[in-house]
């Protein structure tokens, strides 16, 4: 299997992890938080999305799934371009997805965009610098890889965190 091989498969395994932390919760359940200051499932799973949709649109040079649409109203909030860096305790309290749905819905919608994309790579088109603002630069093959790495750790996250509950 090649590289690209690698991270189809890799991106492949996402949406069972994202459909087994969220299906058939209510909404408030999403917002439940083990402790407080703690991430909900709801911010974990929007979170790991975000992240995706983020830096996969930028690779790609296009617009993002979530500023094309009403994503954010149906998160409970504003700014197109939070990803939840940075976010403290009252941020992450503040995402609060409509429904189970909802996050399936945009999770699903980001990752068809992204394996469909995946598709066209070619291997060499994983070794172009993409951010050279770190030593050594970042090619898109290690991009992606930090991508699937955080989600999958999110994912597993909001699996623990659906336990607790």
């Amino acid at each position: 299997m090649d590289a690209k091989g690698v991270l189809t498969e890799a991106f492949g395994r996402l949406p069972e992890l994202v459909h087994t932390a969220v299906h058939g919760l209510t909404a408030d359940q999403l917002r439940w938080q083990p402790a407080k200051g703690a991430n909900s499932i709801g911010w974990l799973v929007w979170h790991l999305t975000r992240v995706q949709d983020d830096h996969v649109a930028d690779v790609m040079g296009t617009e993002q799934v979530y500023a094309g649409g009403d994503w954010p109203a149906k998160f409970g909030l504003k700014d197109p371009g939070e990803t939840g860096y940075g976010h403290d305790a009252s941020d992450v309290a503040a995402v609060a997805p409509e429904s189970a749905q909802v996050l399936l819905d945009y999770y699903q919608a980001v990752h068809d965009r992204t394996v469909a994309w995946l598709a066209d790579l070619t291997e060499a088109d994983l070794d172009r610098v993409v951010d050279d603002n770190w030593d050594p630069p970042v090619t898109l093959g290690v991009r992606l890889i930090s991508v699937y790495d955080d989600d999958a750790q999110h994912a597993g996250q909001a699996a623990y965190v659906r336990g607790l509950l």
